[in-house]
């Protein structure tokens, strides 16, 4: 029988040849659309499942994470609870391994050595710079940090260094503590409280208070009058708009058609601006330049060029300053409140060593000044152990500039030969892991300031090899410093990118804290939270609320 005589059979009845099967296919446009929306991407994940699993992998690679969708990768496992990721992925695969991260090959190095290979790097084969500045650059201005050649970055980082002097330092302790007192005197947070009768509570949002009092101390020490005295709500809501920019999403997409990236460069040009115009004021003598701030030490420096510092960069750097450190210090400042009102006995040995060391004869405690604040242990292991668990910056990446050859001692090489990390990929380096790696700490996840007591303890030698007290100091252009790439402590990095402002960042906090326990009682209900990685540096998720009460030796 032939298909064309196939209508006379009754098991054909109401054939009508091909036609029939063609009318089962939709033709319209809508409908092929849609079989490909739902196909297309199942062949795709299909294929990239089928790649993963049975080409054979390049030998002398890294491991690489198992993940369904290409281009995203693991970026969802990664971006919820990127320390969970990559503690799991460590279990697996080992120190060394690589992640797709929106289409970037992510090749992570953990523990101590993966730190000192990514930090203790060559500026020739791994680069800061190509790693950050599609972000930083937006947000900072052009021609200072990382948009500039390394060695130009290690200048400006020395020229900082003029400023942040120990003649500075002994001046900033006592405007930090009036900016503070003065902030819960008068703000509506704390004011509420003062209305109500002497036993009862208040409460406040340590995130938030943290936030508006660290700007407020950054202006007024190394900002400067001018821009402390501009601190209204015109400024807030430029520095809200540029502060829009430090997010995850600038950071993988630097440049969208979203009003919020349009705030953000309208921010830049007019905070660029403001600083501009206080420089130009200054050096036509129109106002004070005898101060000790970081505008007057930048206005005297010349790059080894003999080329004096431009007034644009001065106020980018300025920029670089205010953003980079309010985040840093207002978020450790905030874990640290809350780690105090959770444990108020640790709170109470806080205050206890203050009334030891500055009580007056009639009882009320004076302020420290800067040489006594750097001696107070208590406060020094709270600050220190607080960073360990909160470190402002979790991850920090590289980006390949020539091919890198795992050294044996981080990865065992493979059958084939040791691991190459290739040109184009990224380095990531997480101190955090090695921070509360089990394996090196006691009760790891715990936050235990005590254990910062013990001279011979994991805790003091980390320490000791973050700051290599007792070796070789190196210069990267800015000053001899320890370069601490081999320590399981780094809160504020190593090597040549270790934070500039670290003994400011420890000032800051030292005194906030010490300000606030002098002034306050305090306790949370709720326990201390999880960390948000919603943003580049962990927030406390809420409830975050503390509750205190008012001490009666609250002034100095």
């Amino acid at each position: 029988m032939s298909f064309n005589n196939a209508t006379s059979d009754p098991l054909f009845n109401g054939w009508q040849g091909f036609d029939d099967v063609y009318r089962l296919i939709p033709t319209s446009t809508p409908a092929l659309s849609f079989l490909a929306l739902i196909n297309i991407p199942t062949v795709v994940i299909l294929l990239n499942v089928l790649r993963q699993l049975v080409l054979p992998r390049n030998p002398s690679l890294p491991p690489e994470v198992f993940h369904w969708i290409p281009f995203v990768g693991s970026a969802v496992g990664y971006g919820t609870d990127p320390i969970n990721f990559l503690t799991t992925c460590q279990k697996k695969h080992g120190n060394v391994f690589t992640f797709v991260l929106l289409g970037r090959k992510m090749t992570v190095a953990l523990s101590s050595k993966g730190n000192n290979f990514i930090f203790g790097g060559k500026v020739a084969n791994l680069s800061a710079e190509d790693a950050y500045t599609h972000m930083s650059t937006p947000i900072f201005g052009k021609d200072v940090v990382f948009d500039c050649p390394n060695e130009k970055l290690m200048e400006q980082k020395r020229f900082i260094k003029v400023g942040l002097s120990t003649e500075n330092f002994r001046a900033y302790v006592g405007m930090v503590e009036d900016e503070v007192l003065d902030y819960m005197n008068r703000d509506p947070k704390f004011l509420s409280y003062q209305a109500k009768d002497a036993a009862s509570w208040g409460q406040f949002d340590p995130v938030t208070v943290l936030a508006e009092m660290t700007i407020l101390t950054a202006t007024r020490t190394l900002q400067g009058n001018e821009v402390r005295s501009g601190m209204d709500k015109t400024f807030a809501a430029l520095f809200a708009d540029l502060d829009g920019g430090l997010t995850p999403l600038n950071f993988m997409f630097a440049n969208l058609p979203l009003e919020s990236y349009r705030k953000r460069d309208r921010a830049q040009k007019k905070l660029s601006d403001f600083y501009v115009n206080i420089i130009k004021a200054r050096r036509s003598g129109q106002t004070n330049n005898d101060e000790t701030d970081m505008i007057a030490a930048l206005m005297t420096q010349s790059y080894r060029s003999g080329t004096v510092v431009p007034d644009h960069e001065i106020a980018h750097i300025m920029i670089a300053l205010l953003m980079a450190g309010q985040h840093t210090s207002s978020t450790t400042g905030s874990w640290a409140m809350l780690h105090l009102a959770a444990n108020p006995d640790v709170a109470d040995t806080v205050y206890q060593e203050q009334i030891a060391k500055f009580s007056n004869p009639d009882g009320s405690l004076r302020s420290p000044t800067y040489d006594e604040l750097r001696n107070l242990p208590v406060l020094d292991s709270v600050i220190r152990e607080t960073l360990r668990l909160h470190p402002p910056i979790h991850n920090i990446m590289r980006k390949v500039r020539a091919d890198l050859v795992v050294p044996p001692s981080l990865a065992s090489p493979s059958k084939d030969g040791y691991y190459i990390v290739p040109k184009g990929y990224f380095v990531l380096a997480s101190p955090v892991v090695s921070q509360v790696d089990p394996d090196l700490w006691y009760n790891a996840s715990k936050w235990e300031p005590s254990r910062w007591n013990d001279s011979e303890g994991q805790a003091q030698k980390a320490f000791r090899q973050y700051t290599d007290e007792n070796g070789e100091k190196f210069d990267y252009g800015f000053g001899a410093v320890g370069k601490g790439t081999e320590s399981p402590y780094q809160p504020f990095g190593a090597g040549r990118h270790r934070c500039i402002g670290e003994q400011f960042a420890y000032l800051q906090l030292g005194t906030l804290v010490v300000t606030m326990v002098r002034s306050l009682e305090m306790e949370i209900a709720s326990g201390v939270p999880k960390p948000s990685f919603h943003t580049l540096i962990p927030t406390p998720k809420q409830p975050r609320m503390i509750s205190y009460h008012r001490r009666q030796l609250d002034k100095a």
